[in-house]
């Protein structure tokens, strides 16, 4: 099984996978509107032979059963001040 996968024109480091090349149907209208033209950036096989970098291979595996999509997000921005205030705290 092969997943592919697109970028976003429109949030950095945002990808959408999904089942068949250019088969955006399963994806809702408002997600796609909010992602932007999709760019393709790969093909990508499921059956484990590789490793995804940012994401669980068995999470995308359901969400594209149960879904027909996964979306892959950035990581959270890390709030620097939160954690020297909480650091300054313990100390």
């Amino acid at each position: 099984m092969f997943c592919v996968i697109y970028r976003s024109t429109k949030q950095d480091q945002t990808y959408l996978y999904i089942e068949k090349k250019d088969d955006f149907s399963r994806v809702p209208p408002d997600l796609m509107a909010r992602f932007g033209k999709p760019v393709l950036s790969m093909l990508f096989p499921l059956n484990g032979s590789k490793k995804l970098v940012a994401a669980d291979i068995n999470k995308v595996k359901q969400s594209l059963a149960d879904q027909g999509f996964y979306l892959q997000l950035p990581p959270p921005i890390e709030n620097l001040l939160a954690q020297h205030h909480k650091a300054a705290q313990n100390s």
